[in-house]
Formats: structure tokens, C-alpha cells, sequence
């Protein structure tokens, strides 16, 4: 019984005794009702059953589906929702159940990892756990208890999986001098959009070289961002990389080049594609000339 309803059936005991030693003709008593007497200068009395002033004390049940699966990506926040209804007196418990780790117990929190924090609002039926800067390890199954006779639980799974950028085509792109350089990149396994998505060019960031004929657009509720050069000079040869700023990064490789495409360019070596543009064109037309 809450403090409240113990004041509340105060009351109506107080109410009952004042009526009950009132004047007047008085109707038998029932045997629910109250009555009072006095007998040997001792006050005795009989009262209705508490169910019959409050009705039965409503049951506590969750509005949370049991095994509710909550996906989430690294390094952003998690929120793992245990709404219960009627919760009374009850204290809501979070555990993670691979290790029996106590997290919170009502607002406090008794992990020494500072990440875990139970948040509740007052007079909600909310009781979210909330993972801040996620891990991979912290994936698996949590359990949000609320303390009864028996205590009863509802068990959550957390799934984290890890953003990444993924730039459309082969890694390898050939063109030659004067066409069109265009790349997308698209943000995959995220659950959350990209802030921003920043374009390097070698270790250059080119998202505002306008002036070097570079268009970036990004549509971060699409998770896209696009890269187009109109007239691609040798200039524009080299590395390209797009970086989202909650994903890991993808890159490609741009040949711009005069002629015919050498079949050696199929399979460039990571060492030989770190030389300049310019050296690599000097390279391949040496090479071009003694296999001639």
C-alpha cells in the first residue's frame, strides 16, 4: 500500500467514526459496513474491506514487447525502451545479462562504466536505458526488472553494427583528359544520418575547391554524397576518399591518361599507386614505349 492510499483510508476511518457517534436513528449495521461501540470504555469496530474503498490494486504489466530488438551503430547513442504500466512502489532494475552486470536501479547507476544511465521522466511509464558512445561489445541481451513478489522481467536485444561508406564502381577508375569525373557515396549500415561527408583528394579536402572545377553535394537524410568534376585534367588523377563523419571511410583510385589503356594498369600495386600523377604518367609512357 502506497503512503497515499495509507492516508486516504485514514481519512475514511475518521469519517466513519464521526458518523457512527453522531445522533439520530440508526439502521442496523451490515456486516461490510462500520460500526463502533462502547463497552467497558473500549472502542471496538469493524470496517469494509480495503478492495471495497479502492477496488482491486491494478496488476503491473509491460507495454514493451518482450524480446524487442534494438539496433544501433558505433559511437552513437542507444536507447533501449522498458515502458511498464502500474508500476506502484516497484523498482525498475537494468541488467546485461552476459555477465549479470547490474547497470541502474531506479535513476541510479551502479556500473562503473559512466555510458549506462537509466532515464526516466517524472510521472511516466518510461524507464529507457541509454548507452552513450557504443561498442561493439555491447551488444547482446539486456533485462529490465521491476521488483515484485516474484520479481518479473522483459528481455531486449541490442544490435550494433558499424557504418560505412561505400563508393559506387570498381576502386580502379580510367579516364582520359577532358572527361567527366564523377563519384557517389553512399553511407550503408547506418541508423542514424552523417553530419557531414568530407571528399579528400590525395590528403587534400576538396568539398569547397570550386575554383579547381570540384562539385560536392550531400543529401544526408539520403546517406548520399556525390563528387563531379565536368573536365577532368591530370591534374585530378590520384586518391579520392569519402569520409563520413560516423562511418568508416572508402576510397578509389582515378587514372586519367592519353591513349590506350595498358593492361598493366589493371593491377596496380598499392606502392605503385602512391606516386604522383604526374610521375605515373612519365612511368607508364616509358614502359608503353620499351614493350613497343
Amino acid at each position: 500500500m502506497s503512503e497515499g492510499q495509507r492516508c486516504l483510508y485514514i481519512v475514511v476511518l475518521l469519517i466513519h467514526t464521526t458518523i457512527g457517534t453522531g445522533e439520530g436513528p440508526t439502521s442496523p449495521p451490515s456486516p461490510r459496513s462500520s460500526t463502533f461501540r462502547i463497552e467497558d470504555n473500549e472502542l471496538t469496530g469493524t470496517f469494509p474491506p480495503f478492495e471495497d474503498i479502492f477496488g482491486q490494486v491494478p496488476e503491473k504489466q509491460f507495454a514493451t514487447e518482450n524480446n524487442t530488438v534494438v539496433t544501433s551503430q558505433i559511437g552513437s547513442t542507444a536507447l533501449i525502451p522498458c515502458v511498464i504500466r502500474n508500476i506502484g512502489d516497484g523498482i525498475i532494475s537494468w541488467i546485461r545479462r552476459k555477465d549479470y552486470h547490474l547497470l541502474t536501479v531506479g535513476l541510479t547507476t551502479y556500473s562503473s562504466d559512466q555510458r549506462f544511465q537509466a532515464i526516466h521522466l517524472q510521472h511516466s511509464e518510461d524507464w529507457t536505458l541509454k548507452v552513450k558512445f557504443v561498442q561493439k561489445r555491447d551488444a547482446g541481451v539486456y533485462e529490465c526488472q521491476v521488483s515484485s513478489h516474484p520479481p518479473t522481467s522483459i528481455f531486449l536485444r541490442l544490435d550494433v553494427v558499424e557504418a560505412r561508406a561505400q563508393i559506387s564502381g570498381p576502386t580502379e577508375k580510367y579516364l582520359k583528359p577532358g572527361s567527366t569525373l564523377r563519384l557517389q557515396c553512399s553511407v550503408v549500415q547506418t541508423t542514424e544520418a552523417p553530419a557531414f561527408v568530407f571528399w579528400y583528394h590525395n590528403n587534400r579536402m576538396i568539398n569547397y575547391d570550386a575554383e579547381r572545377g570540384v562539385n560536392v553535394t550531400t543529401d544526408p537524410e539520403q546517406r548520399l554524397s556525390d563528387l563531379l568534376i565536368p573536365v577532368a585534367g591530370i591534374n585530378h588523377a590520384g586518391n579520392y576518399t569519402c569520409v563520413p563523419n560516423n562511418a568508416v571511410p572508402a576510397s578509389i583510385y582515378v587514372h586519367i591518361f592519353n591513349g590506350e589503356n595498358p593492361a598493366a594498369m589493371q593491377s596496380s600495386s598499392p606502392k605503385y599507386l602512391q606516386l604522383s600523377s604526374v610521375t605515373y604518367i612519365y612511368t607508364l609512357t616509358a614502359t608503353y614505349l620499351i614493350i613497343r
